[in-house]
């Protein structure tokens, strides 16, 4: 809790209406954060307001990714009209991603809310109970976002603005997490322009042979190329070698 708590009252002092998204009852966490700094008058004000899952996403069923997003584009510009610089959502996503069919959605529906993100004035943060959930199950989850605390996780594909391309890859993709990789692309879902997968690469620091080819089969599906963009000179000459049609590397200068 105290990890939302910071990052709502950042939201607070930036102008932006907060939504605190808990798993249980609203209430008690209502009551506990009127007597926490900053948010007393925020409560009262509507500024900052406490929400069920079921009042924030509609049920903890199975979500539906492209409902949801809407859901969140129209909360965010109801807060702009109201006044505020925007929304930020703090939620304990758990329940919503118990199984493997909810989390598969809720994947989905992690890198349409970050395409969002380039347009609208939202912010969130996703909570998972790693106890409930095994590591491996919020690994799915966290690979999808800009930022995370999981140690252990060595990539991140997430949304960008698009003049840096449709996704950033970034991190290090090595036998140890083709499985999951394969997986994040097939939910993240990514659809060519001008028949161009663009994948921002400055962040990547190391691929292997496999999954090159996988981003290449990947592409070949698509009917485009995929164009890692800001890449370090090593992947270059390593899809030169795998002369590997599908896939372009632009090398950072």
């Amino acid at each position: 809790m105290t990890h939302a708590v910071e990052f709502l009252r950042a939201g607070l002092a930036a102008g932006e209406r907060v939504w605190f998204v808990v798993s249980g009852p609203a209430e008690p966490v209502r009551d506990q954060l009127l007597g926490t700094r900053d948010f007393a008058d925020a409560l009262l004000s509507g500024a900052a307001q406490v929400r069920s899952l079921d009042g924030a996403y509609g049920s903890t069923a199975t979500i539906d990714p492209a409902s949801q997003v809407t859901a969140y584009r129209s909360a965010t510009q109801e807060a702009v009209a109201d006044g505020y610089t925007g929304l930020r959502v703090a939620a304990d996503a758990t329940e919503l991603v118990r199984t493997p069919a909810q989390r598969d959605a809720f994947a989905r529906y992690e890198q349409r809310v970050n395409e969002m993100m380039r347009t609208e004035a939202f912010r969130a943060m996703c909570a998972y109970d790693r106890s409930r959930l095994g590591e491996p199950a919020v690994a799915e989850l966290a690979c999808l976002h800009p930022e995370h605390n999981l140690g252990q996780l060595l990539f991140r594909l997430y949304a960008v603005p698009l003049r840096q391309g449709q996704t950033a890859l970034a991190g290090e993709l090595d036998p140890s997490n083709h499985d999951l990789f394969r997986t994040a692309l097939d939910r993240a879902d990514l659809r060519p322009v001008e028949d161009e997968l663009v994948l921002d690469a400055h962040g990547l620091r190391f691929l292997d042979h496999r999954a090159l080819i996988h981003l290449s089969e990947y592409a070949r599906d698509r009917h485009a190329t995929v164009v890692l963009r800001a890449a370090r000179p090593g992947v270059a000459r390593l899809a030169a070698l795998l002369d590997l049609p599908d896939v372009r590397v632009e090398v950072a200068r």
